[in-house]
């Protein structure tokens, strides 16, 4: 089992300054454990998560004081995507649990790799139910007996390790094979020029037209005073 040395914090103490000391502030609760406050080691910590995910049980070292718990919930700072806090579960290693495990692909489809079909991943986790000590860090999917079209792999085909149950439904869809659909290109439509000289032509002719227009339509009040001659003294 993996173990992680802890010391306990004062829920009081500022947690930057426990950060910049190369610790992440910690606390674990649950099977009858009091709320508490821990500081463990940033490496240690991302050793043990990378390995042990938050499906795998693990011990928590407080000198004589050890505790079995499960990782929780990690926050992550979104910047840096380092731990900044982390709640341990703590359980009862007598007691059976359900968590969600996530599952890893493995093999190769022929359908995919004869091009005839591409790969869909439904689900990437299934929930289960063990003992702590049982409970797997992953589940594995063989994906290399998917040959045809329609072909799928539902949740009662994964391998489950002695002692361990699934909780999700066994006839529910993990991976499965469709067609390819080829995207077709779409071709523009090829521009008419003529439409477009005649368009142009109009709008010119109709332009004249209105000047001319003007023109003719000057008020009688204006040839008047066009026509008018000046008058000799």
């Amino acid at each position: 089992m993996f173990v992680i040395k802890a010391d306990k914090r004062d829920s009081k103490a500022k947690l930057d300054a426990v950060r910049k000391s190369g610790k992440i502030p910690a606390v674990f609760y649950g099977s009858g454990q009091e709320n508490t406050s821990i500081s463990i080691p940033n490496v240690d910590f991302k050793k043990t998560w990378r390995v042990a995910g938050e499906s795998s049980a693990i011990k928590i070292s407080m000198g004589t004081k050890d505790i079995d718990v499960l990782i929780h919930e990690v926050q992550v700072d979104p910047v840096t995507d380092e731990p900044i806090h982390v709640d341990f579960l703590a359980i009862d290693m007598k007691k059976k649990i359900k968590v969600k495990v996530p599952l890893v692909f493995e093999g190769v489809s022929g359908a995919v790799k004869s091009g005839i079909g591409n790969l869909v991943k439904v689900l990437h986790e299934v929930e289960i139910e063990a003992l702590p000590a049982a409970l797997p860090h992953n589940l594995s999917v063989d994906i290399s007996k998917l040959e045809g079209l329609d072909n799928s792999v539902i949740v009662s085909d994964i391998k489950l390790p002695a002692g361990v149950v699934a909780i999700t439904n066994g006839a529910d869809v993990v991976a499965s094979i469709v067609a390819q659909v080829e995207e077709k290109e779409e071709v523009a439509a090829p521009v008419d020029l003529t439409a477009i000289e005649v368009e142009k032509k109009g709008k010119k002719e109709e332009e004249g037209a209105g000047v001319s227009g003007a023109a003719e339509g000057a008020t009688p009040a204006a040839a008047e005073k066009t026509e008018k001659k000046p008058e000799k003294k």
